[in-house]
């Protein structure tokens, strides 16, 4: 069984650990990883979640996400959760820390709280589509976007979009890299 650390607000960890679905029910902060694979066009790689997915079901989102295990540290839980999904092997040097950021939502009618310091990632690589083992219990389709419609998407709130609070700071990021 999966457990996960328990934190207090301001993301220090409280020593109770709970399983995936204990942490959502009663709204505990949690710890996550977000990994965002950026090609050397600028472009971000996407996720379309699977239709059976708790929360945002069908709708585009980051590269990888997922959740932090107790004693697993933030840089095995995305390289975990990397191969998981994306079927990718990355080193730990591949992956670049942009922030940490706090997300709070209630979800399903009340019945889902999402209380999340997330730690947010990119990775710099060219990466074909057809070659990723996606997992289709997760994910059913993925895909390239240039940064400007990225930007454009999270702007205007596309209903397609998973809404999260860490879509300025990746625009922001990706504007300011050099590859």
């Amino acid at each position: 069984m999966e457990l996960i650390d328990v934190l207090d607000e301001k993301g220090s960890k409280t020593g109770k650990t709970k399983t995936r679905a204990d942490i959502h029910r009663d709204g505990d902060w949690h710890r996550t990883v977000h990994v965002w694979f950026i090609n050397s066009k600028k472009e971000l790689l996407l996720q379309r979640r699977s239709k059976n997915m708790e929360v945002f079901p069908n709708k585009w989102h980051i590269s990888v996400g997922g959740h932090i295990n107790s004693r697993e540290d933030e840089i095995s839980a995305a390289l975990r959760e990397t191969k998981e999904e994306i079927g990718i092997d990355l080193l730990p040097e591949e992956l670049n820390l942009i922030g940490i950021i706090k997300e709070e939502g209630v979800l399903n009618n009340g019945t889902y709280f999402d209380n999340e310091f997330c730690n947010v990632y990119f990775v710099n690589k060219d990466l074909n589509i057809e070659n990723l083992k996606n997992n289709p219990e997760e994910i059913t389709e993925l895909q390239w976007i240039s940064s400007k419609e990225f930007e454009k998407w999270s702007i205007e709130k596309n209903p397609e979009l998973v809404p999260q609070n860490e879509y300025p700071l990746v625009v922001k990021s990706v504007k300011n890299l050099t590859l």
